[in-house]
């Protein structure tokens, strides 16, 4: 079975092939992916219009170098996957249709995807994993603590309620006035800093819920540097390190959490698999793999390049949807917002749970 995965949800042009290898595992044969952090870089953050332009300025051009690399043509393909959301719309629109006029041209079957869920299922292109695992997806946009039980059957036991961790990063970076984008910027200046010279909170930390808030330690950071300016390089590297010192401390206590509570939603899960982005963090897969180790799972999480966007995470998923028959057709919508996992039910305290439940799924 041969797949093409489309990813512009974002900012990153991406197209990839990847087949079913005889023993039913994925193989990726080419996985094409264009950044466009030049474009985004000076105003600091992503830019939706010029986004939108630049997926359609090079799509075409990724897929035919996607087909060329993996020796193929369309009439190989047994399906197109196509990330239908959740994302900026412009950019999904343009993956879409160019998704759609691919099925139609080539009569082959069109995979609407969602885009969280193709981070949910990477670990089971990369290392074959078996449900039921809980997955922590941590990007820019996205916070989450999902029981992943199956395709299709996700439960949601925690998530954010301001800001996702890599928005968090984001924002510090450019606070501090370093590069973008900022998460890979704040790791690089906290290699040389002392995540113990400045106090931060541990927002929720010891909280009953598996959820996170990052906005108080945003601001409690801003405070910090506003009292010392003007800060020095090395104030900086402090001030990274303390902060992501305090990420991880919460991360590290939220999944406890969610592994306490996985096993009556799901049973035993076989991994702790960290997803997205903010997964591509150093200090954070140690820590994971730490605390994965104390529950005697292990930890997985995706090559490097594989983190962040890409269309060979939305041609697997393909793939699993359609080895179930799961396909869609040409009315398939391009939706900015698309949660892909249902809040838990807890029957402890019906009234104060239902509105935890409620805020976690919003």
């Amino acid at each position: 079975m041969n797949v093409l995965g489309i990813e512009t949800t974002c900012d990153e042009t991406a197209a990839a092939i990847v087949t079913v290898e005889e023993d039913g595992r994925g193989a990726i044969r080419s996985n094409e992916v264009l950044s466009q952090i030049a474009e985004h870089a000076a105003y600091g953050g992503v830019v939706p219009e010029i986004a939108a332009r630049a997926h359609v300025e090079v799509l075409d051009r990724l897929v035919a170098r996607a087909l060329d690399n993996a020796g193929m043509r369309l009439s190989d393909l047994d399906g197109i996957a196509v990330a239908a959301g959740p994302g900026l719309i412009g950019g999904v629109l343009v993956g879409l249709v160019t998704g759609k006029t691919l099925a139609l041209v080539a009569r082959k079957p069109l995979i609407a995807v969602n885009h969280l869920e193709a981070h949910a299922l990477t670990a089971r292109l990369t290392d074959g994993l078996a449900f039921p695992y809980l997955l922590l997806l941590a990007s820019g946009g996205h916070t989450q603590l999902v029981a992943v039980k199956g395709v299709g059957e996700y439960v949601r036991l925690g998530g954010t309620i301001d800001d996702a961790i890599g928005e968090a990063f984001d924002k510090v970076a450019k606070l501090l006035g370093l590069a973008y984008p900022g998460g890979p910027e704040v790791e690089r200046a906290a290699e040389s800093g002392n995540p113990e010279r400045f106090a931060l909170p541990r927002p929720m930390l010891g909280r009953r819920e598996p959820n996170f808030s990052l906005s108080g330690l945003k601001t409690a950071l801003r405070i910090e540097a506003e009292r010392i300016a003007p800060l020095t390089n090395q104030d900086v590297a402090d001030l990274c390190a303390s902060f992501q010192a305090a990420v991880v401390d919460v991360v590290v206590d939220r999944v406890r959490v969610a592994l306490r509570d996985f096993g009556p939603v799901a049973g035993h899960p076989t991994a702790l698999v960290a997803a997205g982005g903010v997964a591509a963090n150093g200090a954070l897969r140690r820590a994971l793999a730490h605390q994965a180790g104390e529950a005697g799972l292990p930890l997985v999480a995706p090559p490097l390049p594989l983190c962040g966007d890409n269309g060979a995470m939305i041609a697997w998923a393909g793939i699993e949807r359609l080895r179930l028959g799961l396909t869609d057709d040409i009315t398939a919508p391009a939706r900015p917002r698309w949660p892909f996992a249902q809040a838990k039910e807890i029957a402890k305290d019906p009234a104060k749970d239902s509105a935890q439940a409620e805020t976690a799924a919003g």
